[in-house]
C-alpha cells in the first residue's frame, strides 16, 4: 500500500525510486558495471584493512586513519549500492518510509565521517612534516582515539539532524523520488509542508561539517607546502610531497564531486547530471580510494609485495 490516510491528507508509506534509467538494456549494463565496482570496493577496502591489521610496520596513525577511511568507504557504498542493484532487477523500484530514513541517515553519517577522516589525515600529515620531532607526542594513541571519536561524533550529529529534518517533512501526494536513493533534496520536492526549518537544520549541520573539514585541510596543506618549499634537499621535498599525493587526490575527488552536488546553484545542472555525479561519489570513489593509496603510497606497495611474496614462496 503506497499511502496511509491521516485526516484530510494521504501520508506516504513508501516511495518509488525513479532510478537512473527505464531502458531495459541500460539497466542490465548498469547492473553489471555497478556490481563489478561494488565487488572491487569491498575487496579493495577489506584488503586495505587486513593489510594494515596484519602488518606491524603499518601500525601508525596515518595507516590507522586509512583503515577507518576504508571501513567508512564500505559503509558509504553499501548505503545505496545493494538497494540500487536490487532495483535494476525489478520493474518498479520501491523503498519503505523507514528504509528511506535509514538510507538518508546512513549516507549522512558515513559521508560526514569521511569528511572528518580526510581532515584528520591532513592534520596528521601536517604534524609529520611540519613538526616531525614532536610527532610521537602530538599524534599519540590517546590523541588518535580522540580524533577518531570526534570524526564519528560529527557523523552522528549530521545523521541526527537528517533524522529530525526527515520527520519534520509532511509527504502527501506524489511519492516518486527522482533519484536512485533517498537524498534530502528530492525528498523536499515531495513535501506539502513548510520545510524551511528542516532545510535550515540539515544545511547548518552539513555546512558546519564541510566548513570545519575544508578549513583544517586547507590550513594543514598551506603549512605543509610552506615547509616543503623551505627544505634544502630535493630528495627531502620529494619524499615529503609523496606522502601527501594520495591523500590530496582523494580529497580532490571527494570534495570536488560533493561541491558539484551540494554547493553549486541548482539551476546550473540537470537532475540527470546530479544522478551521474552522485553515482561517482557514492559508488565509484569508495572503489578508487584503496586503489589510489595502494598505487601512490610506496610503503603500502612494498608491504603488499612482501606479503604476496611470502605467500607465494611458502
Amino acid at each position: 500500500m503506497d499511502f496511509l490516510l491521516d485526516g484530510n491528507h494521504t501520508i506516504v508509506a513508501q516511495f518509488i525510486l525513479i532510478g537512473l534509467t527505464d531502458n531495459p538494456i541500460l539497466r542490465v549494463m548498469f547492473f553489471i558495471t555497478i556490481l563489478c565496482i561494488y565487488l572491487v570496493t569491498l575487496s579493495g577496502n577489506l584488503s586495505t584493512i587486513l593489510l594494515i591489521k596484519i602488518s606491524p610496520q603499518l601500525h601508525r596513525p596515518m595507516y590507522i586513519f586509512l583503515s577507518h577511511l576504508a571501513s567508512t568507504d564500505i559503509g558509504y557504498s553499501s548505503t545505496v549500492t545493494p538497494k540500487m542493484l536490487a532495483n535494476f532487477l525489478v520493474e518498479r523500484s520501491t523503498i519503505s518510509y523507514l528504509g528511506c530514513v535509514i538510507q538518508l541517515d546512513s549516507a549522512a553519517f558515513f559521508g560526514t565521517v569521511e569528511c572528518y577522516l580526510l581532515a584528520v589525515m591532513a592534520y596528521d600529515r601536517f604534524v609529520a612534516i611540519c613538526s616531525p620531532l614532536l610527532y610521537s607526542t602530538k599524534m599519540s594513541t590517546h590523541v588518535c582515539v580522540q580524533l577518531l571519536i570526534g570524526a564519528y561524533m560529527g557523523g552522528f550529529i549530521t545523521a541526527s539532524s537528517s533524522t529530525f529534518s526527515f520527520f519534520s517533512i509532511v509527504f502527501c501526494g506524489s511519492n516518486r523520488i527522482n533519484h536512485f536513493f533517498c537524498d534530502f533534496a528530492p525528498l523536499v520536492e515531495l513535501s506539502c509542508s513548510d520545510v524551511s526549518v528542516s532545510t535550515a537544520v540539515i544545511t547548518f549541520s552539513a555546512g558546519t561539517a564541510l566548513l570545519i573539514t575544508v578549513l583544517v585541510i586547507a590550513v594543514s596543506y598551506t603549512y605543509i607546502f610552506i615547509t616543503i618549499l623551505k627544505m634544502h634537499s630535493t630528495e627531502g621535498r620529494q619524499k615529503a610531497f609523496s606522502t601527501c599525493t594520495a591523500h590530496l587526490t582523494v580529497v580532490t575527488l571527494f570534495y570536488g564531486t560533493t561541491t558539484f552536488i551540494y554547493v553549486m546553484p541548482k539551476s546550473s545542472y540537470s537532475t540527470d547530471q546530479n544522478k551521474v555525479v552522485s553515482v561517482f561519489y557514492m559508488v565509484v570513489i569508495p572503489m578508487l580510494n584503496p586503489l589510489i593509496y595502494s598505487l601512490r603510497n610506496n610503503e603500502i606497495k612494498e608491504t603488499l609485495k612482501r606479503k604476496l611474496a611470502k605467500k607465494l614462496f611458502l
